[in-house]
């Protein structure tokens, strides 16, 4: 008995088989495009800070842990400042770092292949001064000419504020030879004029520093009041002119007891410009929140800033201070957002790819399963071809064989067919096929008599 298979609503097996060529070129599309689209931004940055404890050092510690919630880990290079972080950008041994206004131009950083991400905070010229003992009398200095003899610390090697005094210095007409100069470390530096070993230090850094924190409340050492700060920031355009208002140090105790004038740079992020542009993305989008608040020489969203540098700031970290956060990464995690934001050119180019291929795919499955039932129509036509070649004379024994041989094909064919399983809408090309192998045995049949007395066609 033949076993006749059951009709099935809809083959998964075959559309998967149609659509697997489809689908190979769409994944082959996608490798490839994310091969030769921007590779995924690097897990790992160097960002160059400053001496322990300075203010560099202190918001280096918290953009890493604002890009750590990102998954990207920072590691905080430290250094005695500006100058030297120049040095470790130029080498490539650091991918970011802090810097100050005034530190390179333009020309250089583009020859060193270097862009600002904007500008951060202003990091004051602060001239600390000790009182002389057994002088009380002695009116504070109040013109850097005054400085001459006197023992001043300038800033370490490597930071920027050395580099930056020369220059106000010579506005005065002071040569550094005029002065006993030194170069220490911050802290050591403070000692020394704790001790009363040298008359002044020079910082130029943020107010979040500790040690200015100190030595604005601490008694014998005063501040040196710029009262020429606008004439500075016209003669050198990286200084802006700050104020320091009365009472901002501790109001109750009234520090300070009257505004100062200060003379400012501003400290900026500069980064190589072969760091990735979602890296330049993420570190703007930190500054916001780290420097975005107000401060004491600055106001409610000040900073940061696209202003204040002379480096040329990169195209991303312009468009955040223009348009605000990337749109996708408004709504989803930074990876996500990043990788759709890479993939938008696979993403309409797959768009373009899949609407042809999906009009494939249907005419693939149709073939596939209809290819099942009419491959046997080939068999069916080999058979009547058999019986068309037998020769029209010859015996009757003869062509009984040859009927006979076809007629046992035939019905192996048959046996076959019904073992064919496929979907309902296809159901009238199985049963037309096997309307036609009746057909043919009919025809067979009617060609030899003889042998149709042998057989009995049973229809179960």
């Amino acid at each position: 008995m033949n076993r006749i298979r059951k009709f099935t609503n809809f083959s998964v097996r075959d559309l998967v088989a149609s659509a697997a060529p489809t689908i190979l070129v769409i994944a082959a599309v996608c490798l490839a495009a994310y091969l030769i689209v921007d590779p995924a931004p690097p897990r790992k940055v160097v960002l160059g800070t400053g001496q322990d404890n300075s203010a560099y050092d202190v918001f280096g510690n918290r953009y890493a842990a604002a890009l750590k919630r990102d998954g990207i880990a920072v590691t905080l290079q430290g250094s005695h400042g500006s100058r030297e972080n120049l040095r470790l950008l130029k080498e490539g041994k650091v991918d970011i770092a802090f810097m100050q206004s005034g530190t390179t131009d333009d020309a250089a950083a583009e020859r060193e292949g270097l862009v600002s991400l904007g500008s951060l905070f202003t990091e004051p010229v602060w001239l600390f001064l000790r009182e002389r003992p057994g002088q009380p009398a002695q009116p504070p200095i109040t013109q850097l000419t005054q400085l001459r003899g006197l023992k001043i610390n300038i800033g370490a090697k490597g930071s920027g504020a050395p580099r930056l005094f020369r220059q106000v210095l010579d506005l005065n007409g002071v040569a550094p030879s005029e002065l006993q100069v030194s170069q220490l470390d911050n802290t050591p530096a403070t000692v020394e004029l704790l001790e009363g070993r040298i008359d002044g230090l020079v910082f130029a850094a943020a107010p979040d520093d500790q040690l200015i924190q100190m030595l604005l409340q601490t008694p014998g050492i005063y501040l040196f009041d710029f009262t020429q700060a606008e004439a500075y920031a016209r003669r050198l355009p990286f200084l802006t002119h700050v104020t320091l208002p009365r009472g901002i140090v501790d109001l109750g105790r009234d520090l300070p007891a009257r505004d100062y004038h200060l003379i400012a740079p501003t400290a900026t992020l500069v980064a190589r410009d072969d760091l990735h542009p979602a890296l330049i993305e993420l570190f703007v989008q930190a500054a916001a929140k780290i420097h975005g608040g107000a401060g004491w020489f600055s106001q409610q969203g000040q900073f940061p800033s696209a202003r204040y540098t002379e480096i040329p700031v990169a195209g991303e970290a312009a468009k955040f201070y223009k348009d605000g956060a990337p749109f996708l990464q408004r709504y989803m995690s930074f990876w996500l957002a990043n990788f759709l934001d890479r993939m938008w050119v696979l993403v309409v180019a797959l768009g373009a790819l899949i609407l042809p291929l999906s009009k494939v795919v249907p005419p693939l499955y149709v073939w596939r399963i209809r290819s099942r039932i009419y491959r046997w129509y080939g068999q069916l036509r080999t058979v009547e071809q058999a019986l068309e070649d037998a020769p029209r004379d010859a015996p009757e024994a003869q062509r009984v064989a040859v009927a006979r041989a076809q007629l046992a094909r035939l019905n192996d064919i048959e046996d076959r067919v019904n073992q064919i399983s496929v979907p309902l809408s296809f159901a009238d090309d199985l049963y037309g096929l096997r309307s036609h192998i009746q057909f043919v045995r009919q025809r067979i049949l009617s060609q030899t008599p003889g042998l149709a007395q042998e057989n009995t066609v049973i229809v179960e």
